[in-house]
């Protein structure tokens, strides 16, 4: 790994694609470089009165209400798809680009991808590691929102923990039969299925908070996204005390020759590398 030059010249510009837990570690660790910071905070081999800039800026997609800002400069709204990213690519002369989105981003990840071989901007992607099934875990994997549909009809299930998100209720909204308590950070949209309760909730939640959830609404089944972290993993664990199902959804693949790594540290150690 490389220091960050000290220089009199613009620092090197990254955008990081937000609004994960992740993606706001990165901006904390990277903007600590953007003024005065010293060069040991990432090399701890460097002189410890060297000061090392970087401009971090973050976009984030504008789809919660009220996000949680992470330092740096921020900016809210889309690119209008792979060409518009890659024209603000080019206009605010970023050096490199980190895709630290949600897993299941997918529109964005593909955009970014094309964006960054248009704009010849090295591209890096951060993913939390997915969740993988132990000891007890009832788990039915399947490769879609409608797929999770099929599934719960064939374990006739009645009572749903629903953990996918506000965004694709749709597929469940012709399940009649079933009752759906939605957990999302905002309010859904229809359509959404006949009988839903809506919980608004934002992580990180606990294993006991997940425990009474199941109990009191009497939870026969569970669907989620396989989003990885630790933020919302304790609903698995207390899906398997119950002896409750579990319904995953599969991640999409990382754009195919996309270099991708699991850590916050992996992804400072490429920023810095690639920009110094």
């Amino acid at each position: 790994m490389r220091d960050l030059p000290v220089t009199s010249e613009r620092p090197p510009h990254l955008l990081i694609l937000g609004g994960t837990t992740e993606a706001r570690r990165l901006a904390e660790t990277l903007a600590e470089t953007s003024t005065e910071a010293s060069a040991a905070t990432l090399h701890p081999r460097a002189h410890a009165d060297a000061p090392v800039r970087l401009r971090v800026t973050t976009s984030l997609a504008g789809r919660v209400a009220r996000p949680v800002l992470p330092p740096g400069e921020v900016r809210v709204g889309g690119f209008e798809g792979a060409d518009g990213l890659a024209r603000w690519l080019r206009a605010h002369r970023v050096d490199a680009l980190i895709d630290a989105t949600h897993p299941f981003a997918a529109t964005i990840s593909r955009n970014a991808a094309l964006a960054a071989a248009s704009a010849h901007v090295p591209l890096f992607a951060l993913r939390r590691p997915s969740w993988e099934p132990v000891a007890g875990d009832d788990w039915r994997r399947v490769g879609s929102l409608a797929e999770a549909a099929d599934a719960l009809r064939g374990l006739g299930a009645r009572r749903v923990f629903l953990t996918t998100g506000r965004m694709g209720l749709a597929a469940f909204a012709h399940l009649g039969d079933p009752w759906f308590l939605v957990r999302s950070v905002d309010a859904p949209e229809p359509p959404c299925p006949a009988r839903t309760e809506v919980l608004l909730d934002r992580g990180p939640f606990t294993l006991d908070g997940e425990r009474e959830i199941l109990r009191r609404h009497r939870i026969d089944a569970v669907v989620t996204k396989d989003s990885g972290g630790s933020a919302t993993a304790p609903k698995l664990t207390a899906a398997r005390e119950a002896g409750i199902p579990v319904v995953v959804v599969r991640r999409p693949p990382v754009p195919e020759g996309v270099a991708v790594a699991g850590s916050v540290e992996e992804a400072v150690e490429w920023a810095v590398h690639c920009c110094g």
